[in-house]
């Protein structure tokens, strides 16, 4: 923890603001969503299909939004989505405490799915930005701050929740409450990227020269910018091959419960996961940066993946999945820096909020996908099994292979400017 600590402070101000935000952000939530089907379908009494749809809305408003986070972020700066967006989870989360009826419970989920949508992005954005040549061991340690959110949420959201859900919903809606007022005061307001800075310059003086092109480039606002986003083919292909990490990464709630069979056992799992993660996250980059290129760190993470899930294959019992999650995380802890990374070289530093939400969003259509697949599978041959791990194993390998290939190909370059770029990214 002293490492972490000494390391977090040799980053500017504004970076160790946001990792203080994740670490919140994180806590708030995981303290209260945990609980939140119990207490729908005992508190209130509601049907499964409604206890369903309440959360559905919450990942679907999240989601499908991450697009348009990241694209006003980009627009409008970093830090005014940042606090609008733990504004509104006050809003969400203090609305849950008091909503009985439907109607206004699908407001609130709907409404902290937004607010999820609208920070996000903005946060990995503005860590990229400041963090400059060192984003590699900014993410490993934003990644330890996400993962001590995750660790710690449900252990103070169960004892709260043993007194009333109500009191743990207002007290999630207080710590962003407090968020808000914090970053709203110290966070430095960062409204471009460096990229976008150097883009608009290069923009002016070719307004001089083609003034009719950049009023048009002008007039045309974010369509230009999604343009921009959308057109950039390398990053299409990368988001596609690491959705099954996604996929994979998301069975420590669904596969890995379901194996390890047990209220105890299944807390085991995040405990584990967490706790490997703090304890070797800025080693295993260390590591990484002193032997590994940025691909074969890719690769090596997503083949750790597929390998986790041989272990619950093997391994009867609690056993197998508490390894496997271990694995994970150690394999999460060499991908998730050098994931982040390269998702910003292949933006080329421009509009990279908008890279990072949409990158969300092509990983949560996969995720869903993914576990539709995965419950089918489960519920036709059982958890006992070998076949599921067996496939999940070869998505882990499909995914290493997939981004082995697109580096022999040279996609995970940045890629080269395109013809009027400059012009173009100033919309």
């Amino acid at each position: 923890m002293r490492r972490i600590w000494r390391q977090s402070r040799s980053f500017d101000p504004a970076v160790r603001l946001l990792f203080l935000n994740q670490l919140t952000i994180n806590l708030g939530f995981y303290m209260l969503m945990p609980y939140l089907a119990a207490y729908l379908a005992d508190g209130i009494g509601m049907a499964a299909w409604a206890v369903g749809l309440v959360l559905g809305v919450r990942n679907l408003s999240q989601q499908g939004m991450f697009l348009v986070g990241g694209a006003l972020a980009d627009r409008f700066g970093f830090k005014p989505l940042i606090v609008a967006g733990c504004a509104l989870r006050t809003v969400g989360f203090g609305a849950l405490a008091f909503a009985q009826s439907l109607p206004l419970l699908i407001a609130a989920s709907a409404a902290t799915g937004l607010a999820g949508a609208l920070f996000n992005p903005a946060v990995r954005a503005y860590v990229a930005a400041e963090a400059g040549e060192r984003r590699v061991e900014a993410f490993a340690l934003f990644n330890t701050y996400y993962q001590a959110g995750i660790l710690f949420g449900p252990l103070v959201g169960v004892a709260l929740t043993g007194v009333s859900f109500r009191l743990t919903c207002t007290v999630a809606a207080l710590l962003f409450a407090l968020l808000t007022v914090v970053q709203l005061r110290h966070l430095p307001g960062r409204a471009k990227t460096a990229g976008q800075e150097a883009a608009e310059s290069e923009a002016s003086e070719a307004s001089e020269a083609l003034p009719s092109k950049a009023s048009v480039a002008e007039r045309g606002g974010g369509r230009g910018q999604l343009r921009a986003v959308l057109a950039n083919r390398s990053f299409w292909l990368f988001s596609l091959a690491m959705t099954g990490s996604y996929v994979l990464s998301f069975q420590i709630y669904l596969a890995l419960p379901l194996a390890a069979d047990g209220t105890t056992a299944t807390t085991a799992l995040f405990v584990v996961s967490a706790l490997v993660t703090l304890g070797f996250q800025l080693r295993i980059t260390d590591w990484c940066r002193r032997w590994l290129t940025r691909t074969r760190c890719l690769v090596l993470g997503l083949a750790l993946m597929g390998t986790a899930f041989l272990l619950p294959a093997a391994l009867p019992g609690p056993a197998g999945p508490l390894l496997c999650a271990a694995v994970l995380a150690v394999a999460n802890a060499v991908l998730y820096p050098y994931e982040m990374d390269t998702v910003v070289a292949l933006a080329r530093n421009r509009w990279v909020a908008t890279h990072y939400g949409l990158y969300n969003t092509v990983c949560g259509i996969g995720i869903t996908l993914g576990n539709l697949g995965t419950g089918v599978l489960l519920d036709a041959t059982g958890v006992g099994s070998p076949l599921p791990w067996l496939v999940m194993c070869a998505v882990g390998a499909g995914c290493a292979g997939a981004v082995a290939l697109l580096s022999r190909g040279g996609h995970l370059a940045a890629p080269p400017e395109p013809k009027g770029a400059a012009v173009a990214a100033t919309g």
